[in-house]
């Protein structure tokens, strides 16, 4: 008999192989043996959610987050299911759960900005994402979202100073060739 572990290993491995309609069972007979498990939950609505099985990944990553409230990873994947879904309040909402219990993520920060930006709220866009930045003064995305925010308000020195960093980041990277 297999273990939970195990068989959680060998869906991870499928689902990040592209394949998680394999993995959807192994998730499940995991399931059987560990219900409480959060993270078995998690990665069931993980492949779920490649698959577009939307209401199905909400309610694994839901009874995640009844188990232990203090994944994530559960909330960033609510809130991209809920945007994607055009459920603006809905992200909103997991994505200031998610900071309630992590302040410090500047994936969490760039992800909410992408909403109220969406939602053409720039002010709070252009401030989500400097708190990204000023948590991770490399991070390309929130970089570019920061870039495009202050464009769009009319703050073209900002904007050009972002443009700025982000052909730097462009330039220390190596090229694809190996040669600079």
């Amino acid at each position: 008999m297999e273990t939970a572990i195990a068989l959680n290993n060998s869906a991870v491995a499928l689902t990040e192989a592209n394949q998680p309609y394999e993995a959807i069972p192994l998730f499940r007979e995991a399931i059987i043996l560990e219900p409480e498990n959060p993270l078995l939950w998690l990665n069931l609505g993980i492949a779920q959610q490649k698959t577009g099985e939307y209401t199905e990944a909400i309610e694994s990553f839901q009874r995640s987050l009844i188990i232990d409230e203090g994944i994530i990873e559960a909330w960033h994947s609510l809130g991209l299911i809920y945007y994607e879904l055009n459920e603006f309040e809905l992200s909103i909402e997991c994505y200031k759960s998610a900071l309630l219990r992590c302040n410090n993520d500047p994936k969490t920060w760039n992800n909410l900005g992408v909403v109220y930006f969406n939602e053409n709220n720039l002010e709070e866009a252009r401030n989500c994402f400097e708190k990204s930045i000023s948590l991770c003064p490399q991070f390309s995305d929130a970089l570019f979202n920061l870039r495009d925010a202050c464009r769009e308000l009319g703050d073209y020195r900002a904007a050009a100073e972002f443009e700025r960093i982000l052909r730097g980041l462009d330039n220390s990277r190596p090229s694809r060739s190996g040669s600079k």
